[in-house]
């Protein structure tokens, strides 16, 4: 088999279990127990954060640990939206349903939303969000880098914006990290979020950043764990998790970039009419995504399969749907353009020799087709 669908989730990493065994075995205390037990579980938390904060540039006191990057982005976006004065919220056309399902809750219950269309490479043009800022703009949510085309946002351009109107931005950095500069004074953000299962920890587990001073309501009340932010008894062991595979998840990327480079132009040379979705340079360095006019991308997918290629259409969270993917169509792909997308997304150890084994299969079942 070869799996070309990271971007979905990624395989645990050994050195990460590692990490996590004395936390699921003998370390098993309660981190808010006053007794050796629990400061034993309290010190593993709290150098979790500090190195969790270390890899984005915070402050350990701005780190909630959660379950995943959806909670993470429903509290980011809810959690400052109801903290604030304004009604008014700003996301973009191609998020992760985690941002838009949340906005349109917050819609529902009397906020305005904005979405912001893209481009045709599937980017936010400043000029966009300057026109939709408003007064009343309570928070902006634009993804770093997009999960299904592997597009990337610039946030810098972005929140200099929205630091110029004092309105709060948060970044689904999601698919980024361990990938892309998620510094968060670099890149100007007020709040991100990150999913563990994305760079080789459980699934289960993310990381909520949200600065110091930015108004912030909680969504989940209790006995005040995680500074106030997210009440309820801490999983050392999926914390400590995730600070090693963000560490080990660092490092150079310009091998995975012109291996997607050749994988690119090697589909492209091989299949008439295959047409690379998002932005041909400014692109996650291991996703590389397809339409196949005139094809079926779920007949494609299911061929792949048989002949051992793992891939997918676009996000895990939207398999089985029948609709087309809303990041394509609000490119401005047609539906029937859109439902044959194919995409494969791949990690460091994923070989040259591999890839050209995928296109090589690939051309084998659309020949067949």
């Amino acid at each position: 088999m070869i799996y070309l669908d990271e971007a979905a989730t990624t395989p645990v990493r050994r050195e990460v279990l590692e990490a996590m065994w004395p936390y699921l075995g003998p370390e098993f205390g309660n981190p808010s127990s006053h007794h050796e037990v629990g400061e034993s579980a309290r010190e593993a938390l709290e150098q979790a954060r500090a190195d969790v904060a270390s890899a984005l540039g915070a402050r350990p006191a701005e780190i909630t640990f959660t379950s995943g990057g959806t909670e993470s982005d429903n509290t980011a976006i809810k959690g400052i939206a109801l903290a604030s004065p304004g009604r008014h919220v700003i996301v973009s056309a191609v998020e992760h349903p985690a941002v838009l399902e949340s906005a349109a809750w917050l819609g529902r219950i009397g906020y305005d939303v904005t979405v912001l269309p893209v481009d045709q490479q599937g980017r936010v043009e400043p000029a966009v969000l300057a026109d939709a800022l408003r007064d009343d703009t309570a928070v902006v949510s634009i993804q770093h880098a997009n999960n299904e085309v592997g597009t990337i946002q610039p946030i810098a351009a972005l929140s200099a914006l929205t630091a110029e109107r004092g309105v709060p931005l948060h970044t689904d950095a999601v698919q980024s990290a361990g990938w892309l500069d998620i510094d968060v004074e670099r890149l100007g953000v007020q709040a991100m979020s990150i999913s563990g299962h994305k760079l080789g920890a459980p699934k289960g587990v993310g990381v909520l950043f949200v600065g110091r001073r930015v108004p912030f309501e909680p969504l989940i009340h209790g006995g005040g764990q995680e500074g106030g932010r997210r009440s309820g008894t801490e999983n050392v062991a999926a914390a400590v998790g995730m600070a090693a595979a963000l560490r080990l998840a660092s490092g150079p990327v310009d091998d995975v970039v012109a291996r997607r480079d050749l994988f690119i132009d090697r589909v492209r040379a091989a299949v008439a009419g295959a047409e690379l979705t998002g932005h041909p340079v400014e692109r996650l360095p291991g996703s590389a995504s397809f339409v196949f006019p005139g094809r079926s991308g779920e007949s494609i997918l299911l061929d792949l399969e048989r002949r051992g290629i793992v891939s997918s259409s676009g996000s895990a969270c939207a398999a089985g749907s029948d609709e087309p993917s809303h990041v394509l169509t609000a490119m401005g792909y047609p539906a029937e353009v859109a439902q044959t997308a194919v995409r494969f997304t791949f990690g460091r150890t994923t070989t040259t020799e591999q890839l050209d084994r995928v296109v090589e299969l690939l051309v084998g079942s659309l020949t067949s087709s």
